[in-house]
């Protein structure tokens, strides 16, 4: 999967999942716009994109704001000409019981993962649909906006917001020629290792230790490089079909999710009282009730 001449941004790309991703893409012949809060982080990367042969440059900025995501496309096109992919994976976690998370805590997560994808992807959309040549924009989501996250009511909120982001702009942006998909990673990071099940698993990791097969297999837990060839083959030409998707990745496993769907419906002549919906969610829809929180995470209770 060749990318040569095509221009990408990642954002958050300093480390962990955001770093994996720009090197694959410049990997495959991208160059890179390596966005990162961190002068440092984000200048490492570039250097070893650089010393492979890949072409980068860094722009540091904190996403979310108008005027960041502006400056990541100007760097783009003032560095390299052009653009052609977005990856907008900049994210924090500020994870905390729904009674106990503060305003500040909650903002804070929605400013740099939902307001910053928007603002991104606004400026990238703009630009790619006055270029005329089409383009990709990936988005980056979570199981936890998929099923709910004890302890993560801003995160959850705001992958799930990304998802919903990801289908509306794939039929908004579709005459132009730009696809727009939401990646569901698994991987273990920085945030994983704040999951306690997992939290060795990552301190092994750091050490070098390989994931184990049944964090592979049953968790579908890897590491960052596990999750970046899916980035790269959204960029391609191989996907130009494929828009409007949440599609998830982590160690062995790869899925596909379904977009929301309806279960179930009935019908009552004239409307129904509170009496007969107790009825009828007995005797009918109780069954098919769904419960919340990632299959993985049931299990481990």
């Amino acid at each position: 999967m060749r990318l040569d001449g095509r221009v990408a941004i990642v954002t958050g790309a300093g480390r962990s999942l955001g770093r994996a991703y720009a090197l694959a893409l410049a990997a495959a012949g991208a160059a890179v716009v390596v966005n990162d809060v961190d002068a440092a982080s984000a200048g490492a990367v570039v250097e070893e994109i650089r010393a492979a042969g890949g072409s980068a440059t860094a722009a540091v900025a904190a996403v979310g704001s108008t005027a960041a995501a502006e400056e990541l496309v100007r760097a783009a096109v003032d560095e390299f000409g052009r653009l052609d992919i977005l990856v907008a994976n900049a994210g924090v976690l500020r994870d905390r019981v729904l009674w106990k998370m503060s305003d500040e805590e909650f903002d804070l997560v929605v400013e740099t993962h939902l307001r910053g994808t928007f603002t991104c992807a606004r400026a990238a959309a703009s630009f790619l649909r006055e270029q005329g040549e089409g383009g990709r924009i990936v988005l980056i989501g979570s199981p936890a906006g998929q099923f709910g996250s004890f302890g993560q009511t801003n995160y959850a909120a705001v992958k799930a917001g990304i998802v919903a982001m990801a289908r509306t702009w794939s039929l908004e942006l579709a005459r132009a020629g730009i696809t727009v998909n939401a990646v569901v990673p698994t991987a273990l990071s920085p945030m994983t290792a704040t999951i306690p099940a997992y939290a060795q698993a990552w301190e092994d990791h750091l050490a070098g230790l390989p994931v184990p097969a049944e964090l592979r297999r049953e968790k579908a837990l890897g590491t960052p490089d596990d999750v970046a060839p899916l980035v790269v083959w959204l960029a391609s030409e191989r996907a130009a079909g494929v828009t409007g998707q949440a599609i998830g990745i982590g160690g062995d496993r790869l899925t596909l999710y379904a977009h929301p769907q309806v279960l179930d419906t009935d019908h009552r002549d004239g409307g129904w009282s509170a009496e007969e919906i107790d009825a009828a969610w007995a005797d009918r829809f109780a069954a098919q009730a769904q419960p919340s929180g990632p299959p993985s995470r049931r299990e481990d209770a």
